[in-house]
């Protein structure tokens, strides 16, 4: 059996980050992932070039049980420092847009200043490593897998959620806290494309490709930012964040012209050029077939004249742009959802270190825990910050 002060389970972002900076510490570290490529997320993220962090970074930008969880570690490790290790690494970057840091090259610098820093920090990285029994005997953990027996006197659990299945992503984080007697909460999809019924797909799908700039509301959370349809439902920036919102049964409320007042648009329109088609002018404020669909759902004929609608025909239109209210039927699930919603209770951890309350020396970190951010690179930085935080201690 090989042994080491600390075991980490997992070679993702916060695993990764966990072991540079506990070896840091002079602890020896030991790494098991069961893929034999590590950082396999951070490789496909952000279109390969990997939103790292984001400037935005807050703890209202977080989904939790306890919303207030991620502060103490988000204060202790913030963008600014990573920005400082990237820096360091001579990797450069640049902001996108709503504070959203990307690469200027590809993800794998991220993955490769990872690797490079746990090794120079002594740890040693096990891939290929299938993990069986977990369990803690004497006072130290052990560790079954396919390449071997390890034991430690520190576990770190950093295994990710269920998310994209197809690298490798398992439930395995929440079985080893199940397993010492930590609640975790019911996971879920997040940050995932919302499909609808074959009645509405009907309506939707000549709209396929097709993108807008929108305002995606559920219940009194709203997103701006871009809405795409797709042959199952929508998708776009807006619809991923509200769907870390959204629950089965309820409606969502689309703005399809955000930033416009269509009303008086068309007014204005019909006052310089009446005889132009209702169709016509309104493609001039929406796309055509964003504008064809706003038509149909009025039950307005799009050829007859502008001139010929009253302020009441084109209000309600307005309206029905302005406000499209639809009822997804469920979501596209872990296949493509980008996190893990849900997940081990932070009641159960200490917000400073990570460490499990009732469990001395287990720690879990990133996306296992029941803290997931806003799309825009804010789960990577709980990511780098939470196993920061284990690292320091374990």
């Amino acid at each position: 059996m090989e042994t080491a002060d600390v075991l980490i389970l997992g070679a993702g972002a916060a695993g990764l980050f966990a072991a540079a900076e506990a070896g840091r510490r002079g602890r020896r570290v030991i790494v098991l992932d069961h893929a034999v490529r590590p950082g396999e997320k951070i490789r496909i993220s952000g279109g390969g070039r990997c939103n790292f962090t984001n400037l935005s970074t807050a703890p209202e930008r977080f989904l939790s049980k306890n919303p207030r969880f991620a502060l103490s570690a988000l204060r202790r490790f913030t963008p600014q420092d990573f920005i400082a290790r990237i820096d360091a690494a001579g990797i450069a970057w640049h902001e996108k847009t709503l504070g959203q840091l990307f690469c200027d090259g590809k993800a794998t610098q991220i993955v490769d200043m990872l690797l490079t820093g746990a090794a120079r920090a002594g740890a040693q990285l096990v891939t290929g490593a299938e993990i069986g029994a977990v369990r803690r005997e004497g006072g130290r953990f052990t560790v079954e897998s396919s390449r071997g027996s390890f034991a430690g006197d520190s576990l770190i659990v950093a295994t990710g959620g269920k998310s994209i299945p197809k690298i490798g992503a398992s439930g395995l984080g929440y079985k080893v806290a199940e397993q010492f007697g930590l609640p975790v909460l019911e996971t879920r999809p997040g940050l995932v494309p919302l499909t609808f019924a074959e009645q509405e797909l009907e309506r939707l799908r000549p709209l396929a490709g097709v993108s807008v700039s929108a305002r995606v509301m559920s219940g009194k959370t709203g997103f701006d930012e871009a809405l795409l349809f797709t042959h199952r439902g929508l998708s776009g920036p807006a619809v991923l964040q509200v769907s870390s919102y959204w629950r089965e049964g309820l409606p969502i409320t689309v703005d399809l012209a955000r930033g416009q007042d269509v009303a008086a648009a068309l007014k204005a329109a019909r006052g310089a050029a009446g005889r132009v088609a209702l169709q016509s002018a309104l493609a001039r404020l929406l796309p055509e077939k964003v504008a064809a669909l706003a038509l149909a759902e009025a039950g307005l004929d799009g050829g007859n004249r502008l001139a010929d609608q009253g302020n009441p025909v084109l209000e309600r239109l307005a309206a029905g742009i302005h406000a499209w209210v639809l009822r997804p039927v469920g979501t596209e699930g872990y296949r493509t959802a980008e996190v893990t919603l849900g997940g081990v209770e932070t009641d159960a951890l200490d917000a400073r270190t990570m460490e499990a309350k009732p469990v001395p020396g287990l720690y879990f970190v990133g996306e296992v825990v029941d803290v997931t951010g806003w799309l825009g690179g804010y789960n990577f930085q709980w990511a780098w910050s939470s196993g920061w935080a284990a690292g320091q201690v374990a």
